[in-house]
């Protein structure tokens, strides 16, 4: 009897532990190095609710963040239009001391860096540049120093849309689940680009044996995933409001169907942003911009294939990025032009949304990321 008492004990403790060990980074177009912008908030994973913890001054439009992988560094595109003026900064995170403390900055390498992602070791960083269509690799140290570049890769050609493809537009950098390849949708070229990543190598970059898949003209390919089973992949087209299905393997992409992320006939004013999958690889989650200013809902099939379920309004204006917590629980979606974030239940078994908690005002909010930073119990509780 004592024991299973102390079992229960142990698993509301971890529930509980669990739920307020959840942090939301926010990442923004601030405009002014003087005011907030980045913040921190904690998620109640049982209820949903956002607690906020800190914020950041003295950075220029930190509009994209990521993380390392056990959640002790964050990293920020701080991202500017002005030639040789964008960087990514690295931060270092204490959530036991509620602070998110400045490390270091590098020149990003190129113009309007917008997306940055962190190798499973949390050695290696890899930014897009935006405007000039460029790639930069950079080294980590332990204590979350960004050190100088190590390699750049620009490209140039564009494609069929000469306002917004005129040239090459780099707009995320993915690994492959298995982190052995890079994959680059490249909006301005409507192609999506491929590396091979040797992480033991100084220069870990190297061309793979397909450098790149290309898509249908104009679609401007802009956000990219993969299925937790390694099998397929997926690709928001922002330019033409689809959703790009591929099977997937090693380093190759194999188109199995093109899909509407609009609930309406596409227009020039729809734009397709962001795009992630729920843990449990059933349903596919695809943000829209402009007009409809929605989530689509797909249910992911046995072969690969999306199937339309349904659509929820972000509730705001131009919701740009969203996230989906590690327990599948809750998205959170952020819209930029109306300064507004809304956390969503997720139905597991259906994949609907449903808002949970009040209204988060944060002034032309771009990005969030979710992580789960993980303790101990023993340091809590006792062995």
């Amino acid at each position: 009897m004592k024991n299973k008492l102390l079992l229960i004990i142990t698993f509301f403790a971890c529930l509980n532990l669990y739920s307020q060990n959840t942090y939301v980074f926010f990442g923004s177009f601030n405009r002014d190095k003087t005011t907030e912008g980045i913040y921190v908030y904690q998620l109640d994973t049982i209820s949903g609710k956002l607690s906020k913890i800190t914020t950041v001054k003295g950075f220029l439009n930190p509009s994209f963040l990521t993380l390392s992988p056990n959640g002790k560094h964050l990293f920020a595109c701080t991202e500017s239009k002005t030639k040789n003026a964008g960087s990514v900064s690295s931060f270092e995170f204490k959530p036991e001391n509620k602070t998110l403390t400045f490390i270091n900055s590098q020149k990003s390498g190129g113009e309007n860096p917008v997306f940055a992602t962190v190798h499973k070791n949390g050695k290696w960083l890899i930014n897009g540049n935006y405007t000039e269509g460029s790639i930069s690799v950079y080294p980590i140290s332990e204590n979350g120093t960004i050190n100088t570049i190590a390699q750049k890769f620009q490209f140039s050609e564009g494609s069929v849309n000469k306002e917004r493809q005129d040239r090459s537009h780099i707009h995320s950098t993915v690994f492959t689940p298995n982190f052995d390849y890079v994959f680059l949708p490249d909006l301005g070229a409507d192609k999506i680009r491929c590396f091979n990543f040797e992480n033991e190598k100084s220069e870990p970059l190297q061309v793979a044996e397909k450098p790149f898949t290309k898509t249908t003209l104009g679609s401007g390919p802009r956000h990219f995933t993969f299925h937790p089973n390694g099998k397929f992949a997926y690709c928001v087209e922002e330019l033409s409001g689809t959703v790009n299905a591929y099977k997937y393997e090693n380093g190759k992409l194999d188109s199995i169907q093109r899909i509407n992320t609009h609930s309406k006939k596409h227009k020039e004013n729809f734009e397709s942003s962001d795009i992630h999958i729920s843990p449990d690889g059933r349903y596919l989650y695809a943000s829209n911009r402009g007009e409809e200013n929605n989530i689509a809902i797909f249910a992911i099939q046995n072969d690969g294939k999306l199937k339309t379920i349904g659509y929820q309004s972000t509730l705001g204006e131009h919701p740009r990025i969203f996230a989906i917590d590690e327990t599948g629980k809750f998205l959170i979606a952020t819209n930029t032009i109306s300064g507004n974030v809304f956390v969503f239940k997720r139905n597991i078994k259906t994949g609907l949304l449903k808002k949970v908690g009040k209204e988060l005002k944060i002034k032309s909010v771009s990005c969030v990321q979710i992580k789960n930073i993980k303790i101990e119990l023993t340091k809590k509780y006792g062995s």
